[in-house]
């Protein structure tokens, strides 16, 4: 069934979820470096790791923002959908780098998961929200 701009509601409510999601990884990144990395499945990141953790994290949380403030706005919220997807799929990529590493297989067999997960997600959510 699609919504009143031809496309399809649950599309849109899962647009705002993942976008809901994002945010609140991004805020967790930022402020809770540490735990959040450990949740991630990273164990000892120094300081570097953490730099490179909260910048991932600042990216995530205005990605996002401006996705759910676009949200009445067709053209650009499909847009952004997108670049999330985009990002997801890259990120499960990097990730998936990791997993060579026995200090950081475990995050890496996640990243791959979760970034997966989200990547085909968003570019379902992307393809059905019309043109």
């Amino acid at each position: 069934m699609l919504g009143r701009n031809g496309t399809d509601p649950r599309a849109r409510q899962l647009g705002i979820a993942l976008s809901a999601c994002r945010v609140g990884l991004g805020v967790g990144t930022l402020l809770a470096t540490r735990p959040a990395l450990r949740v991630l499945g990273f164990k000892d990141t120094g300081e570097g790791g953490e730099a490179l953790a909260q910048l991932a994290g600042s990216r995530d949380l205005a990605l996002g923002a401006l996705t759910l403030v676009s949200r009445d706005d067709p053209a650009t919220f499909r847009a952004l959908i997108l670049a999330a997807a985009a990002l997801d799929a890259a990120d499960a990529f990097a990730l998936g780098l990791s997993v060579r590493n026995p200090q950081t297989r475990l995050a890496g067999i996640g990243g791959i998961a979760s970034g997966s997960a989200a990547a085909l997600a968003g570019f379902w959510a992307y393809r059905r929200l019309g043109s």
